[in-house]
């Protein structure tokens, strides 16, 4: 047991974060943290996010840490339903955007955001003198065939989000199934997950893989251009806009939490200036506090994605698990 870890007296002297192994925080925001609460933050690391959310909810009720960091909007139904949080409504949640509480019992606390969406490898399709694709129902056409990879939603988030895209986008009856089915049909490839997806399998990656389409996030566009180390006119990949889903990461105190006190101080620091600006240059996602400055390599590369795909919390834990089977069988069979 990880959690509740105290001094002499009793009182605890550290506070345990539970996430996903994605999870990034400099290390200077992490001191600035423990000096200004006297507590030691620790981080327990759990693997991708849904393998972290199933470790959490198996120790539910009696947790391996205080506060838990990563689920996000398509997997919040299954947090909530099996009531794996306390409630706590920070003061700083009056500013962050609205558009992101999805929980109007304040178990969970939005902290970052990005939107799931198809990237292209621009170099790719310019030197072969081809239309890179700009919607998601081209993706169909046999000049596409054979060029990109996804995730496989049973075992990725960003898998996931992209299934629910075709479903949001294409209708959830019999449109996206039929999507799928001549996706399949036109050599799709799948991944386990984004790792491979992206860094070995796409082109536009330092993998050199051979699909130059695949899907991730509507800010690889302003990663990529980071780490290239030179400056660039244009980034090297770019995204096709109207395929992208929003995806929202959320914190929440654990139920049966040995230090509540911490906890809901961790909380607050997660929403905190000092922490929210932090976030694009550390794990490459978004701010959901309003009016937190962008790095310049945000501001010129990450597209704003104004009017994304989305489907209801409710909606996607009602059918989820039967989305899932159903794109198994008709992509993996």
């Amino acid at each position: 047991m990880v959690a509740g870890c105290g001094g002499a007296g009793g009182k605890p002297t550290s506070v345990v974060l539970v996430t996903h192994d994605s999870f990034v925080v400099s290390p200077d925001v992490r001191k600035d943290f423990e000096r200004e609460t006297g507590l030691r933050w620790r981080i327990l690391q759990s693997g991708d996010a849904g393998e972290a959310l199933t470790k959490a909810l198996l120790t539910a009720g009696n947790p391996q840490g205080d506060v838990f960091f990563g689920v996000d909007n398509n997997l919040l139904s299954r947090a909530l339903d099996r009531d794996l949080f306390d409630p706590y409504e920070p003061q700083a949640l009056a500013s962050v955007d609205p558009r992101f509480q999805l929980d109007p019992g304040s178990r969970v606390t939005p902290v970052d955001h990005s939107e799931v969406c198809l990237v292209y490898d621009r170099t790719w399709f310019a030197e072969r003198r081809m239309a890179p694709p700009h919607s998601l129902a081209v993706l169909v056409r046999k000049e596409y065939a054979r060029l990109t990879v996804v995730e496989n939603p049973a075992t990725s988030t960003p898998g996931l989000a992209f299934m629910l895209a075709t479903i949001a986008h294409f209708g959830p009856h019999n449109g996206w199934a039929t999507y799928w089915s001549e996706l399949a049909a036109g050599g799709v490839f799948v991944t386990d997950g984004w790792e491979e997806a992206y860094n070995a399998r796409f082109s536009g990656s330092s993998g050199k893989g051979a699909y130059p389409i695949v899907v991730s996030y509507s800010t690889d566009p302003a990663a990529a251009a980071y780490f290239a180390g030179k400056p660039l006119e244009h980034s090297p990949v770019a995204v096709v806009r109207d395929s992208c889903f929003r995806q929202i990461e959320f914190a929440g105190i654990l139920r049966g939490t040995r230090n509540e006190a911490g906890a809901r101080k961790l909380i607050d620091f997660m929403l905190s200036k000092r922490f929210q600006a932090g976030i694009p240059l550390t794990m490459f996602v978004l701010p959901t506090r309003k009016n937190v400055a962008l790095p310049p390599v945000f501001q010129r590369f990450a597209p704003s994605i104004a009017d994304p795909l989305q489907l209801s919390p409710r909606t996607i834990g009602e059918n989820r698990d039967r989305w899932v089977n159903e794109w198994t069988n008709i992509v993996i069979r």
